[in-house]
């Protein structure tokens, strides 16, 4: 929802918290920085005689949305949708309706809930499945910031890269966003989220327990009809949940797994990567799916598996082979995606494991044969693990390109860095603008690359202490379009 729909003559001094309702944005308290920064109650409901405000944090990742009381609420100021505004009581009715501009969407309403209608049952199936019938492409907005002058530069001819020795600064060329908007900043969610149902704007799971980890969910997941539990226990081999922590140990006594279903296909290590199929093993890929959910905003599918393979990535100890992440990809991609979703649990993000998910997808692109790009929009974790694989990984191809006989400086063209990484065109090429390594100078275009950026790649590479080792992938591309239907 934009700000210009919410105007001057629609704020107001709010003395009482009664005057606070759905839709309405008032500054919040937020703990860990202390901020009060704007944000739009969603939902409210009223527990042991005590308002509670689900909000969401404007600009924020929708992953920090949280319940909060009335003294987290700055009530000095608030702000109505146009026309909306009363100075008397609440009616208690849905979302005030907002008024629509040109580039505009309406909002949906949200849900009327209270404590005794909590988010669980048909009404959140129904919710679910009238949101799949809409479309889940959205436009793919990328920016990164740009690195100081002192170049090596590269010339651009007839798409051949040339190394070219030392220049001035040039001028560099500027990024937008696609709409020609600034860039959005980097703590909040850079994809849209205009397709939403109301009812699934509001976590609805308290807390799960995957193996040795208890982990706080971000986003909502269609878990049914057990979301009033305080905690959701889940085997970290099967994927099965459990509503207590007793049934779960006699799960995992009769439990015939110690690993994902399915063919590995990958060891090297501790690290492993086991190949599913939606159809084949369509329960644990279904499980698999909601787990997914609870950390993935634009993640959408999660019943109807038997169009996807899933790889999912472990480490092994005596115990078993402890799930850390996964990728999915369509047997048949039209449009060339070699994953469809991607996510590394949140107790092992930060030490490289997201990385190697995608290096692994690539292999196997370069396996078939092909070229391939994640489907669009990728959540903001996502998005970054991305920039910095295709900017580290393009960076390596051009600084060691060979000087060929009879050639003063090492020449390349994008085709060949798309051979070399089987990472596609438009990526590479977006890749190299969003870095503003692509320049204007003296009537060509020249990639330049600066001694930081060098510096900083090379520290890059040196930290990537775990990388796929193609010798231990056992595994051959098949050609689904042969097999009918899978």
């Amino acid at each position: 929802m934009s700000f210009d729909t919410y105007e001057d003559s629609n704020s107001a001094i709010c003395d009482s918290v009664a005057n606070v309702t759905e839709g309405c944005r008032l500054p919040v308290l937020m703990l860990k920085s202390g901020e009060w920064p704007l944000a739009e109650v969603i939902s409210i409901i009223e527990e042991n005689n005590c308002k509670l405000f689900y909000i969401h944090y404007i600009d924020y990742n929708k992953r920090l949305d949280e319940w909060v009381d009335e003294s987290r609420l700055d009530l000095r100021k608030i702000q109505y949708p146009r026309g909306d505004f009363s100075s008397s009581a609440p009616t208690g009715v849905n979302t005030p309706k907002r008024t629509l501009t040109s580039n505009a969407n309406s909002r949906p309403s949200s849900p009327c809930l209270s404590s005794q209608d909590p988010i669980t049952g048909q009404s959140v199936l129904a919710a679910l499945q009238q949101k799949q019938q809409k479309t889940r492409k959205r436009k793919f907005d990328s920016v990164e910031k740009c690195f100081d002058p002192c170049f090596r530069q590269m010339k651009i001819s007839e798409g051949r890269l040339l190394l070219i020795g030392e220049i001035d600064s040039p001028t560099p060329i500027q990024n937008q966003s696609q709409d020609g908007s600034n860039v959005p900043r980097q703590t909040g969610s850079l994809a849209a989220h205009t397709d939403e149902h109301a009812i699934t704007r509001i976590k609805n799971i308290k807390m799960i327990e995957l193996g040795k980890y208890r982990i706080k969910p971000w986003y909502f997941s269609p878990y049914i009809e057990i979301t009033y539990l305080t905690c959701i226990y889940i085997c970290e081999y099967c994927l099965k949940y459990r509503k207590s922590l007793k049934c779960l140990e006699r799960h995992l006594n009769k439990c015939p797994f110690r690993h994902p279903p399915g063919n590995e296909i990958y060891r090297k290590g501790t690290i492993s990567f086991f190949e599913l199929d939606g159809r084949k093993n369509k329960l644990y890929a279904q499980n698999l799916c909601l787990l997914a959910k609870l950390f993935l905003d634009h993640k959408t599918l999660y019943y109807d598996t038997d169009p996807f393979l899933f790889y999912v990535m472990t480490e092994n100890d005596n115990r078993g082979f402890h799930i850390v992440g996964y990728f999915s990809k369509e047997k048949e991609s039209s449009e060339d995606y070699n994953v469809a979703c991607i996510l590394t649990l949140p107790p092992y993000q930060r030490k490289g494991y997201g990385r190697l998910l995608i290096e692994f997808s690539y292999e196997l692109s370069k396996q078939e044969g092909k070229t391939g790009s994640p489907e669009k929009p990728l959540s903001d974790l996502g998005l970054l693990s991305y920039r910095s694989y295709w900017k580290h990984t393009i960076i390596d191809i051009i600084v060691n390109a060979p000087i060929l006989e009879g050639q003063e400086r090492p020449q390349i063209t994008i085709n060949e860095i798309c051979d070399q990484t089987k990472i596609k065109k438009e990526d590479i090429i977006s890749t190299l603008s969003n870095m503003e390594l692509i320049n204007y100078y003296r009537g060509q275009y020249i990639i330049t690359l600066s001694k930081e950026l060098l510096e900083s790649h090379r520290k890059a590479m040196q930290k990537a202490a775990i990388k796929i080792d193609p010798a231990c992938l056992h595994w051959k591309a098949k050609d689904w379009a042969k097999r009918g239907k899978w």
